[in-house]
């Protein structure tokens, strides 16, 4: 089992920049990749950014150029740092992670809000 619980979410001014932290505790040698997630009120939950073990990454066109994913070397921590935010970027950012044997793990979310 793998636990995440992410940090760092809050309120933000249009422009403004926000890092979010997902700390993993539990059985974390077992993680694959690693993957931000955001749901708008009333939209579906969206994929932004991933990172695997190996530390390739890719984005949402959304985001590109704005985020970065990274995480530490212990793959204790996942960041993302989000730059230049946009009202359309307030959502509830979540952390997911996959394991190896395809196990699906959620963090509990934190609210980012863009707004002048």
């Amino acid at each position: 089992q793998v636990q995440l619980a992410e940090s760092g979410g809050g309120f933000v001014q249009p422009g403004g920049s926000l890092r979010l932290s997902c700390a993993a505790s539990g059985n974390i040698f077992s993680i694959d990749v690693m993957r931000w997630y955001r749901q708008a009120p009333g939209k579906e939950r969206e994929l932004v950014a991933f990172i695997t073990n190996g530390g390739r990454t890719d984005y949402a066109d959304s985001v590109k150029g704005r985020f970065r994913i990274s995480k530490n070397n212990a793959q204790t921590t996942l960041y993302l740092q989000m730059n230049f935010l946009k009202p359309e970027d307030t959502a509830v950012y979540y952390c997911n992670a996959d394991s190896y044997d395809r196990e699906n793990f959620w963090g509990q979310g934190t609210q980012v809000t863009v707004s002048s």
